[in-house]
């Protein structure tokens, strides 16, 4: 599965295209193929985000998660201080980031 991330431009915020815009939670992910590489081309365009690019990511029976550590960090918060994560839909996203 591919899927795009990047950053809201106004805010900053990691976002994910959810397949009719964006969303701050990695569960709404789409998979966008091999289309990825041109909607964030057209998204970076129409200045709806900043920085965006395709990561490979699994869904399964606990939701999207992205295959590299680092994009996991983006997803699901700091790993130091548990208090600044924004709160996730997933109930064991805890056990994702390791």
């Amino acid at each position: 599965m591919k899927i795009l991330t990047g950053n809201d431009l106004a805010s900053g915020d990691v976002i994910w295209w959810a397949g009719d815009g964006w969303s701050r939670q990695v569960s709404d992910a789409t998979d966008v193929g091999t289309h990825g590489d041109e909607l964030a081309r057209a998204e970076e365009a129409a200045l709806r985000v900043v920085g965006a690019y395709v990561i490979d990511a699994t869904r399964d029976e606990d939701g999207v998660r992205p295959a590299h550590i680092k994009d996991r960090i983006r997803a699901f918060g700091p790993t130091v201080r548990p208090d600044l994560v924004e709160q996730p839909t997933e109930a064991d996203i805890g056990k994702w980031v390791i």
